[in-house]
């Protein structure tokens, strides 16, 4: 079978795809890919300037790429909901819904509303962001919710119900997998609820890329990650996965998009398993039931 590469992406000509965290790496390499396939792309940014900048990198690659900006920080629900309200109006569907925006292995930090920081930001702000524009995305027909987990949900054995915001101990990297567990939990349970519409619900992960979320390794780990750098393929790669749920013609709802290559760290867009946890059903339901408690965020499916 051939190499899935940014070449097979169908034509995305009256599409628009809203992109969460798309001034750089990945989100930013999947913007740029769906601008030249003809996508009117949307960049969900949290710094404007950032992303006026990366709306003209996309517009001088594609020259009359229809490229907007829309203000999201998904570490406050009040900014989800503005974001989300600005969406709405301007737009009467959205054909892509792509969550790539996300956090790392941050030091022991709140969201504005009070949520660990990578749970609240990695799940959390796209659950909510997800539920708010839903409408929209069912009123496109075909349309794809994508959201970006990472080979790190498998740092953990389950969700913590019992301690979600871990305030009883903290661990960086385990919370960093419940959050991607989280994703993936989230996307299995959204597909359940789109059962009998015309759109879908898909996962992504983009392998060891080599972007900026490793900015908040410890020190310790830091020259070690530098010596692998060169062993991480480049955003450009890592976002072949995203793209290839976000576009490819054959993608079911539910399936689970990584790199083809060893150990899934590069490589081409396959199709790739989840751990078993992600696919409890009871977790999947009880995370969903306890994140509409969180965000006040009920889905309309």
């Amino acid at each position: 079978m051939s190499k899935w590469t940014t070449a097979q992406i169908p034509d995305q000509t009256g599409r628009i795809a809203v992109i969460t965290g798309a001034n750089t790496g990945l989100g930013y390499e999947t913007a740029a890919a769906l601008a030249a396939k003809g996508a009117h792309v949307v960049l969900a940014v949290r710094n404007l300037d950032k992303g006026k900048d990366a709306a003209r990198r996309v517009e001088a690659t594609s020259p009359g790429a229809r490229v907007d900006l829309v203000e999201l920080d998904l570490t406050s629900l009040a900014s989800v909901r503005a974001a989300a309200d600005a969406l709405n109006s301007a737009h009467d569907k959205i054909d892509l819904l792509i969550n790539n925006a996300g956090v790392m292995f941050t030091p022991k930090t709140a969201t504005k509303d009070g949520f660990e920081l990578q749970f609240g930001t990695n799940h959390l702000g796209h659950f909510a962001f997800t539920g708010l524009l839903l409408d929209r995305v069912l009123a496109a027909p075909g349309s794809r919710v994508v959201t970006v987990s990472s080979t790190g949900h498998r740092l953990i054995e389950a969700i913590r119900f019992d301690d979600l915001q871990w305030e009883r101990s903290y661990n960086r990297f385990r919370a960093y997998g419940q959050s991607k567990l989280a994703n993936l939990l989230f996307t299995y349970e959204l597909q359940r609820r789109l059962q009998g519409t015309n759109t879908i619900a898909a996962a992504a992960h983009p392998g060891g890329s080599n972007t900026e979320l490793m900015r908040n390794l410890p020190r310790l780990v830091q020259p070690l990650t530098a010596l692998a750098r060169p062993l991480f393929q480049g955003a450009d790669m890592g976002a072949l996965p995203t793209l290839r749920a976000a576009t490819d013609p054959g993608v079911l709802g539910g399936q689970y998009f990584g790199p083809d290559g060893f150990a899934e760290q590069r490589g081409y867009a396959t199709l790739v398993s989840s751990n078993r946890a992600s696919h409890d059903v009871a977790a999947q339901q009880r995370l969903w039931t306890v994140s509409e408690e969180l965000t006040g965020v009920v889905f309309p499916v």
